[in-house]
């Protein structure tokens, strides 16, 4: 059992993995050299925990010893407790859901063992910037039946906080890995027996009801980014383009939108 410590000093260097949280850029490139990332909120610890990423150590407030006690009679790693006002200190925002974690990172899986036989629907997550949206795709990834999610180089990091906040865990319950070369690694993935979708608003495109009466065995649906969507290397790499009738006048929804969408449409019977 680990004994809650408590602390006062803002500048303790045992709140190193901290620091800073709200600095995007300075944690996009600390957390991933480090080989950490942050979980924030009792649920979104616990699933961390339950999917076997390692705890480095745990940030509470006083109140939240009572709730978290379970997880820290298992913990091997230190707790540390502190006041409302030092872990604002620490981390430059009002920590309202009281309870941080910071957590080792696992290697990432090469893309070819991720496409397992069982593996039958796989999101690609092309050059996605935004944490929020990230997170969100990885939500509906987790509700709607996707068995892996593929993100190219650029992608924002799944596993900062605002991206795991907002999938609520559902980053730890979808196994996902970068692709290394993009898009030459689309080859990879149709080597697994997958057709490529690329979801777009081309006029060749077929509609997504017609992609998903096709019935495709397994299937890879690819996002592109929040603005200018699909790159014309990731169309050309593509096996068939696909888009999402609107009506209204409206051309097309948010990525993560969109994903929920397409995700639904081809999910798998029962």
């Amino acid at each position: 059992m680990a004994e809650p410590i408590a602390l006062h000093d803002p500048e303790d260097p045992r709140l190193h993995d901290y620091v800073h949280l709200t600095d995007v850029a300075l944690r996009s490139r600390t957390e991933v050299a480090e080989g950490l990332f942050i979980a924030e909120g009792e649920k979104v610890i616990r699933r961390a925990l339950r999917a076997g990423y390692p705890m480095r150590s745990m940030l509470l407030s006083q109140k939240w010893l009572g709730v978290m006690g379970d997880v820290i009679e298992a913990a091997e790693a230190p707790v540390y407790v502190v006041e409302p006002a030092v872990a604002e200190q620490v981390t430059g925002y009002h920590v309202h859901r009281g309870a941080l974690a910071a957590m080792a990172r696992k290697p990432l899986r090469p893309v070819a063992d991720l496409l397992a036989d069982d593996v039958r629907r796989v999101a690609v997550f092309e050059d996605l910037v935004d944490h929020a949206n990230i997170g969100a795709a990885f939500r509906n990834a987790a509700a709607l039946g996707v068995d892996a999610v593929l993100l190219t180089p650029r992608c924002a990091d799944p596993l900062y906080r605002r991206s795991v906040k907002v999938s609520m865990g559902g980053v730890f319950a979808v196994p996902w890995t970068r692709l290394v070369s993009w898009p030459a690694d689309v080859e990879v993935v149709r080597a697994h027996g997958f057709t490529v979708a690329a979801l777009c608003l081309a006029d060749d495109s077929v509609s997504l009801d017609e992609l998903a009466a096709r019935s495709h065995e397994r299937l890879a649906l690819v996002f592109g980014s929040e603005g200018p969507g699909l790159t014309e290397g990731a169309l050309r790499a593509a096996d068939v383009r696909v888009r999402i009738p609107m009506d209204a006048g409206v051309d097309s929804l948010n990525v993560a939108a969109a994903s929920a969408v397409a995700f639904y449409a081809t999910r798998r019977p029962g």
